[in-house]
This record gives structure tokens, C-alpha cells and sequence, in this order.
């Protein structure tokens, strides 16, 4: 446990210059056409520069107005501001300074300005046209005065989002029913209501030169590792690209190693799955315009753990997660079982099963190699179309083609009724797995083995799984060891990985981390760490 603690030491030490930045500072904010200008003091100087900068584009207002004894000009995005907010907050506030007889000739004036009308409003002073163009797309109106070369921006973003639902990727019977969704604060809000310490930190990046996404690096700071705090914030200060869309862009380029199947970090849309990898001393980083939140470091148990095992008895919860571990070996390894043993190696099959499966196999064209990769691409194919059809019809499409095809191919002759079985089985291991992406590296490394035992048989399909087992030892998430728990193998560990021991027994955190504090449960009235 020691050796990779010290590479993991080593990596961070090595990367210690890269001072990771959480604020953004102004040159960064500079839109592409935009320059680090002071605004101007002439309305009309400063209403032709911005609608020249936002290209004339239909959502651009701008309106004149009054603002105490002197002319103004409001600017926003009609697409990003709520319309009544502006009625009802700025302008009703914007009247009764006219009323005031309020002069505003420096920058101090402004200040006070804004202090006396907008002191219950989320708002601020602006001097430079990026910052004003920055603003503006974030759902401010931007208020100028004549006279004067500064601004004010007030907060009045409209709302729209989509409403707490089930997830509809990882259902359980028992647990939380709400999920994330598309609104960044939303989430955070989800993640608060269920940690409520004044030590869980969100940190801000803005990632995307087109985009501008605002993504939170999100963790509790007394518990998490502080070295793997400041790797992921290197890492997600790091991105260079111009869209960012959605957490799975920002997953693939955070991660250490790209060539693998298997995926290095988890994903999750629900919120109780996300507060219980932050209270274990994980990181969880929260795109806006997601509903899916990343979490890292990840290990290979992580995959096959349901946040509703800990909703329900400890020896129902192990069974189930014994049966996930053999639905995996099952998704990779039955169908080049099945090649190498109808293939190659006849004598390790039960003589009544091997009469009666070749005797199923007596009319059928094609060889077991052909005739598997043939139902696995037809399946795959009724898979993908299920998912891509509307939802009406998808599901009904892919069970009824499946049937149908299934029964028709076995009737024509083409394959035998042994091969839908194994097919099938596949199949249905293969989303037994809680988190979809890890389900899609079976499905890839199950064709693979496939060819491999095409052409060696058993020996084959145990070389493959052999070559598995070794990719997996070599991977590494932000430094620490993939299949962390069982090699390097800790015993403490262990408790929460093949089976999930009680709750009361569950009282430290994972030693793989190397959190700040290990203890998960406290003995004291305040339960909190």
C-alpha cells in the first residue's frame, strides 16, 4: 500500500509548480472579437460598440432609459434574462430614482447608486466591455449612464430548468427517488441538502472558449486526500476546448489513460450515489448543463456497488452484488466459452448435452463462429435501434424484433436454438451492471475474446481474460490503483467489495484514499466528521 501512496506523492510533487487557479481572471473572459477596453462615457458610442460585438443578433436589446436625472441605456439577451424580473426589480427601482432627482457623475456616485437601488439585488460595477459581454450572456441586464465609464450589471436569469425527476438510468426500488438535472446549482442544492457541513467546498472553473461552462470542483475538505484535490483541479484548469457540453467530454480528457476499455471515472445522475462518494473522501465534479456528475478516484469494486445496497439488509445486498460480479464474467466470457467448447475442446462436454447440441447444429450453414458473431451484431443492432427510436415505439421495436428474429433464424435454420440461449444469457448479464459505461466495456471486450477463441479455443478465451486481468492491475484513476482493496489487497478494505458487510461494522474509510480522516462512524452526540 505504501509503494503507489509514494507514486502517487511523486506524481504530485512533480506537478506541485502547476499552481491549480479556482478564479478566473479577467483576460480570460476576453469573447473572441472582444478587447480589454474601458467602456466609454458616450451612450452612443457605447450602444453601437455592443450591438457590433453581438453581430446585430435578434436577442440583443437594448432600450433607453432614465436613471436618476440622467439618460441611460439598458442592454441584454432577451433569451437569458426573465422579462418580468426586469419590470418588476430594475425598472420600478430605475422610476423612483428619477423621482429622486439622482445625479451620477464618478465612479463612486455609480456605487453609491447601486447600493442605494439595487443593494437587495445580485449586482455589481463593470469598467471593461468583456466584463460587460461576459455578463450579458450570463443573464445580467447591463445598466449605462451617460457621463460615466462604468456600468452596472444586475443579476435577472431566468429560471427555466427541468423539474426534479426519477432517474430513468439507475432506477432502484428502495432509496431516493429524485436525480440531477441540466441546472448546476440545482445540483449543488441536491448535494447540500444531503451533506449539510460547512466544509463541503465548491470551487469554480470556466472551461470552453466558446462555451464558457462553468464546471465546480466539488469535496469536503477535512476528509478528502488534499494531494488528489489539487491533481483534479490541475487537470479540469488544464482542459483546452472550445465546447464543453457535457461531463463526458470533461471525463475523457481528465482521465489518465484514454486506451482502455474500461471506464476511470463514475458517473452518476442521482444525489444520494454523489453524497456518499464525497462523505468516503472522493471528489465529484459538477458540469453546468449535465445531469450527470462525475466522481473520482474510481476502482474497479465501485462498478458493481448500487446505492440502494446499503438501503436494504446486508446479506440481501451481498447476494445481489455476488450476482453482479458473475452477470460481468458471464457478459465477457460465455460466448468464447461457448466457441472454444463446440469448437475445439467436444470432450468437455457432458456427452448427452454434446449429442443433443449437435443435433441441433445438423442443419445449420454456417460455423459456431459465424452464427455467434451473427446473432451477437443482430442484437446489438435491435439494442441500438431500441435506444435511438422514439420512446413510444423503441422498446416495443427491439422486444418484438428480438422475438421475432430470434424464432424465425432458429426456424430457417440458420442458428441453433443453444446459440439464442447463450446470446441472450450475454445479453441480459450485460445490463445487470448499475453504470451503463462500465456495461459498454463488456460489450467490447466480448468480441474481442470471440475472434481470440475463434482461432485458439479455451486457450484463447484464458489468454484474453489473462491480458484482462493484467490491463487492469496497470490502470490507475488520479493515481491510485484500479483494483485498489484486492490488489494491493487490504483486508479492512474489503468489507464493502465482493460482499457488503453491516453498517455498524463499516466504520472506516477506504485506506487507498488516504483521506484526512478515516473514521466514518463517531462515538460523540455529533455524528458529523
Amino acid at each position: 500500500m505504501s509503494i503507489y501512496r509514494k507514486m502517487l506523492s511523486a506524481m504530485m510533487a512533480k506537478k506541485k509548480k502547476d499552481k491549480t487557479k479556482s478564479k478566473f481572471t479577467p483576460d480570460e473572459l476576453i469573447p473572441e472579437g472582444g478587447s480589454q477596453t474601458e467602456i466609454k462615457s458616450n451612450l452612443q458610442e457605447n450602444k453601437d460598440r455592443f450591438t457590433s460585438l453581438f453581430h446585430q443578433s435578434y436577442d440583443f436589446y437594448h432600450e433607453p432609459i432614465q436613471i436618476g436625472k440622467q439618460n441611460g441605456l439598458a442592454i441584454y439577451m432577451k433569451t437569458m434574462v426573465d422579462l418580468s424580473r426586469i419590470s418588476q426589480e430594475v425598472k420600478q427601482s430605475l422610476t423612483l430614482s428619477s423621482l429622486n432627482q439622482y445625479s451620477i457623475q464618478s465612479k463612486e456616485d455609480l456605487t453609491a447608486f447601486q447600493q442605494e437601488y439595487f443593494s437587495s439585488h445580485f449586482s455589481t460595477i463593470l469598467q471593461y466591455e468583456h466584463e460587460v459581454v461576459w455578463h450579458i450572456l450570463s443573464g445580467y441586464i447591463v445598466l449605462l449612464v451617460e457621463g460615466v465609464n462604468y456600468c452596472i450589471a444586475v443579476h435577472v436569469a431566468n429560471d427555466e430548468k427541468r423539474a426534479i425527476e426519477t432517474s430513468d438510468i439507475q432506477t432502484i426500488i428502495r432509496g431516493p427517488k429524485d436525480s440531477f438535472t441540466e441546472s448546476l446549482l440545482t445540483n449543488m442544492s441536491l448535494v447540500r441538502k444531503r451533506i449539510k457541513n460547512p466544509n463541503l467546498v465548491f470551487e469554480q472553473f470556466i472551461v470552453g472558449h466558446e462555451t464558457r461552462t462553468d464546471i465546480c470542483v466539488c469535496y469536503i475538505s477535512t476528509i478528502a486526500n488534499e494531494e488528489i484535490v489539487n491533481e483534479v483541479k490541475r487537470r479540469v484548469s488544464s482542459i483546452k476546448m472550445n465546447a464543453i457540453l457535457d461531463s463526458g467530454q470533461v471525463e475523457e480528457w481528465i482521465t489518465d489513460k484514454t486506451l482502455t476499455p474500461f471506464p476511470l471515472t463514475y458517473h452518476s445522475d442521482r444525489p444520494d450515489t454523489i453524497a456518499s462518494k464525497l462523505i468516503g473522501g472522493k471528489i465529484a465534479i459538477f458540469v453546468d448543463g449535465s445531469p450527470f456528475v462525475t466522481s473520482v478516484p474510481v476502482v474497479f469494486a465501485d462498478f458493481f456497488q448500487a446505492s440502494e445496497d446499503y438501503y436494504q439488509h446486508f446479506m440481501m445486498s451481498s447476494f445481489i452484488r455476488i450476482l453482479r460480479y458473475i452477470a460481468f464474467c458471464i457478459a465477457i466470457g460465455l460466448p468464447g466459452l461457448y466457441i472454444g467448447l463446440t469448437s475445439f475442446h467436444h470432450e468437455l462436454i457432458p456427452t448427452n448435452l454434446l449429442i443433443s447440441m449437435q443435433a441441433q447444429r445438423e442443419g445449420v450453414p454456417f460455423p459456431a463462429f459465424i452464427e455467434l458473431l451473427l446473432m451477437e451484431f443482430t442484437f446489438e443492432i435491435l439494442r441500438e435501434a431500441g435506444v435511438r427510436m422514439p420512446r413510444v415505439v423503441g422498446q416495443t421495436v427491439s422486444i418484438v424484433g428480438a422475438l421475432v428474429i430470434g424464432q424465425a433464424a432458429v426456424e430457417a435454420g440458420i442458428v441453433s436454438n443453444v446459440l439464442v440461449i447463450v446470446v441472450a444469457l450475454t445479453a441480459m448479464a450485460t445490463f445487470v451492471s448499475p453504470i451503463y459505461s462500465f456495461a459498454n466495456s463488456a460489450r467490447l471486450l466480448r468480441f474481442v475474446i470471440i475472434l481470440v477463441s475463434a482461432g485458439f479455443g479455451i486457450f484463447g478465451t484464458l489468454f484474453c481474460l489473462l491480458i484482462i486481468v493484467i490491463h487492469l492491475v496497470s490502470l490507475r484513476s488520479f493515481g491510485v490503483p484500479y483494483l485498489a482493496a484486492i490488489a494491493p489487497f487490504i483486508v479492512e478494505d474489503n468489507k464493502d467489495v465482493f460482499v457488503r458487510f453491516p453498517i455498524k461494522t463499516l466504520k472506516e474509510r477506504p485506506k487507498f484514499l488516504n483521506t484526512k480522516t478515516s473514521m466514518m462512524q463517531s462515538n460523540k452526540g455529533d455524528k458529523s466528521q
